[in-house]
Parts: structure tokens; sequence; C-alpha cells
């Protein structure tokens, strides 16, 4: 069993609240490419909804009943929401046809969002699904579980902060002490965890610090994502250009880029 709530958004105007509390919303049919929006399609359909219309899936009307059903299909949504019965069991036969159907409808609806906060737009309705809610915190819990580990190793390496604060900051590292530098990648971590884990485990780490230090000291150019050596396009993107670098018949031209970014640190 799993229950879905579908709300609508409470707009405010000049009536009561208790007025607007008893008030019912519906959440009706849309046309997409000149035909009604369909909640299931295809063999989807006819497996679901054989024996629910006047004629079976075989029947030469059988597109007109569904256009009919969908183009019909009206959700009528109060104050407090309306809940659908979405479980389906191990065969994939749902729980409570009716609320299925109607929730598949209403998850296609381009008036309806998958949450309240992601409301924009003419989208009037939202879905609350407090399984949803418990995982997409346990999920951020546990990037942030995982982005702290990585701090407590990166903290032990203080090339390892240079190359992450350089990357996540675009600022250089050099002239801070190693405290500034830690307290300086525990407020990057603690801001945006998932892309500090996400750099921080970076098998490419190293080169895009190396290219983002070539770029600042001006061995290499960046217009755009291009990066550029003299009047070579190198690579569209960082990542093209660690390809192009990391291959054996160019170590030539790292080699030369290497010497120069030491010669322009010096």
């Amino acid at each position: 069993m799993k229950k879905i709530m579908l709300r609508r958004k409470e707009v405010m105007n000049h009536l009561p609240k208790e007025v607007r509390a008893t008030a019912i919303t519906k959440l009706g049919s849309v046309y997409v490419n000149r035909q009604p929006l369909k909640g299931v399609e295809g063999e989807e359909a006819k497996k679901l909804m054989n024996g629910m219309l006047d004629v079976g899936p075989d029947h030469a009307d059988w597109p007109k009943y569904i256009k009919t059903f969908w183009a019909n299909l009206t959700i009528k949504v109060p104050f407090e929401g309306i809940e659908f019965e979405v479980g389906v069991d191990k065969d994939g036969k749902p729980f409570n046809l009716d609320h299925y159907l109607k929730y598949r409808f209403a998850l296609k609806h381009p008036y309806v969002a998958d949450s309240e906060k992601e409301l924009k737009g003419k989208q009037s309705f939202y879905f609350v699904d407090a399984e949803k809610d418990v995982r997409d915190k346990n999920k951020k819990v546990k990037i942030r579980k995982e982005a702290d580990k990585e701090f407590i190793k990166a903290s032990a390496d203080e090339k390892k902060m240079d190359m992450l604060i350089r990357l996540l900051s675009k600022t250089n590292p050099s002239k801070l002490t190693r405290d500034q530098k830690e307290n300086n990648l525990y407020d990057l971590k603690d801001k945006e965890p998932a892309k500090f884990l996400k750099l921080a485990i970076d098998k490419n780490l190293e080169m895009k610090a190396e290219i983002d230090e070539m770029v600042e000291f001006g061995v290499l150019r960046k217009v755009g994502n291009q990066v550029i050596y003299i009047d070579e396009v190198l690579g569209e993107t960082t990542d093209d250009t660690i390809v192009y670098l990391r291959n054996k018949k160019n170590s030539g031209t790292l080699t030369i880029l290497r010497a120069k970014l030491k010669e322009a640190i010096v």
C-alpha cells in the first residue's frame, strides 16, 4: 500500500479563510497535440483498463472510448486535498484502479507539481508524498555524511585542500595559512556538500586543478568553456582537455605547459 496526497495551492484573496477552505477546485482535462492528456497509454492502458469501458482493447472503437475517458476525467480537489492509493501488487495490478488512474493522470498534468516547493507558473496543484520526503531528506543526510568523510581525508592533505579550494571557490589558496585553508574548505563543503563530494572523489581532480592554475597564470586561455593554448583549441570543455592531455601523443604539449606554468609561478 502506498498513499499520495494531491493538494491545491491556496490562493489568497478577499474571501474569508473559512470560505476558501470549503471551495473545491477541479483538475480537468488538457489537450496535448490535439489529444486529451492520457495518464496511461498503449499496452499499459489495455492491461489496466480492460473491462472498464463498454468495449475491449480488441474492439475497433477502443481508441475512441479511451480518448473520451481521458477527455471527461475530472478530479475534485478540496482544500484539505485528496488522497490516492497508488500501490500495486507483485504483478503490477493497482490496489485501487480508480485512484491509480487519477494519480497517473495528475502525474503528467502540466498544472501539477511534484511538491509544494516545486510549484511554478500556472501550476495550481502539488503532490504530498510523505515517503518521498523521507527519502529525499535521507539522501541529503547521506551526501552530507560522505562529504564529511571526504573532508576529513582532504584536511590531512594540504595539496588536496589547495586543489579543492581552487576549483570550488575559483581563488588561489597559496596565500592562505593551513588553518585558513581548512576553515575555507569546511565552509565550502558545508554550503554545497553534493558539489564538494563530487569533486573530492573525482579521479581527474589533480589535472582539473592544474588546468585551472594554467589559466590563472596565462599559460592557457578559456573562451567560454573552450580551453586554448596560443591559437589551438585543446578541448571544448575542461573534460575534453583532460582527454587531450592524457593522450600519449600529446605528452610533449603537456610537458611544455607544465614547464611554462612552473616559470610563471616563479
